[in-house]
């Protein structure tokens, strides 16, 4: 007997082919009379064997979606996201989960996406990597009806539920590192200062040099970007104020940072000595291996999903807040890595 499909369903039914298709999709511009006839039908006919009629038997989709608030070209351009979108992809399939993923190039595709999302009433929950001051996208979801998990703990953080690392804290190690080996020019080339990561990342920083009596130089305060060409220009920056030592609140950002040490016939760690964050493998120079923050990348994506999926399943009834941990990892650009 061949398979049922959607026309078949819609002329068993009574309405249109597009009217079974909102029902499925449990569209709410539906009367409950016709919701109700078509149901009945699929129930009676067995349609069964796809996701549409497993949604109306469960009320689930099993299906989440993400949302990269970024422009296409950063997301590939940065190892981090890759390497989250895996820990993210991997708990879903552990957990029979289907993953939307939704990037756009700008302000408008980002507002149609996540109308989208909202009004197809077809995914169970979504995910978001934010930390935007002000993030039309997350205060549009946080006021919908569907769960929702962000990744990076969010300015305004009183009824969200987040996985994310204590990254004052992490800084903050990273630098008394520096200082507890008698560097006492330390400078910083920070994240996005209207990212609540950037912020994070230049607090610890600060928080160090006042616990080690080393006193703020702006000029050794470089205000930068996630990424490899921004590092190396402000570290261009950084050069005439003879910095010691640098935190890079990120391993691209480090990256970028040595090679305009490099090219300025300086040495590392000899003339200037380096600490990052993150710890991604593909970024580690084996020449000149980079001390840094390691910070459980992979990890986190998998609590993303498993903190989505407690909301959706009815496992977790409140606000919920993961902080993972982190760990220095000394290796020798900040020249105390042992011989």
């Amino acid at each position: 007997m061949p398979r049922l499909t959607l026309e078949d369903i819609a002329e068993k039914a009574g309405v249109s082919r597009s009217t079974v298709s909102r029902v499925i999709n449990n569209h709410p511009n539906v009367s409950e009379k016709v919701r109700t006839r078509v149901s009945d039908v699929i129930k009676s006919t067995g349609f069964s064997p796809n996701a549409a009629a497993r949604t109306l038997a469960s009320h689930r989709s099993r299906m989440i979606g993400l949302i990269y608030p970024k422009t296409v070209s950063s997301v590939f351009a940065d190892p981090y996201y890759p390497r989250l979108t895996q820990g993210i992809v991997s708990a879903c399939n552990q957990n029979n989960y289907t993953l939307n993923l939704f990037m756009a190039e700008n302000r408008e595709e980002e507002d149609n996406i996540v109308s989208r999302a909202l009004r197809t009433g077809f995914l169970d929950g979504m995910l978001i990597e934010t930390g935007q001051i002000e993030d039309p996208i997350m205060e549009r979801l946080t006021h919908s009806d569907i769960p929702l998990v962000i990744m990076g703990r969010p300015y305004y953080a009183e009824e969200i539920s987040y996985v994310d690392v204590d990254n004052v804290e992490a800084a903050r190690t990273a630098v008394n590192h520096l200082a507890s080996h008698g560097y006492d020019r330390i400078g910083t080339i920070t994240g996005p200062l209207d990212l609540v990561v950037g912020i994070d990342r230049r607090n610890g920083y600060l928080q160090a040099l006042e616990e080690n009596n080393i006193p703020i130089d702006q000029s050794l305060i470089i205000p930068g970007e996630f990424g490899e060409e921004h590092g190396y220009r402000s570290m261009q920056k950084m050069l005439p104020a003879n910095p010691r030592a640098v935190f890079a609140a990120s391993d691209l950002i480090a990256m970028g940072a040595m090679r305009a040490v490099a090219d300025a016939g300086l040495r590392i760690p000899e003339d200037i000595a380096f600490v990052g964050f993150d710890d991604l493998p593909q970024l580690n120079n084996p020449f000149l291996p980079l001390t840094t923050i390691r910070q459980p990348i992979y990890g986190m994506g998998m609590k993303l999903v498993d903190t989505l999926l407690e909301m959706i399943e009815g496992r977790s009834n409140g606000i919920q807040r993961h902080i993972m941990e982190t760990k220095l990892i000394v290796r020798d650009s900040c020249g105390t890595h042992p011989k």
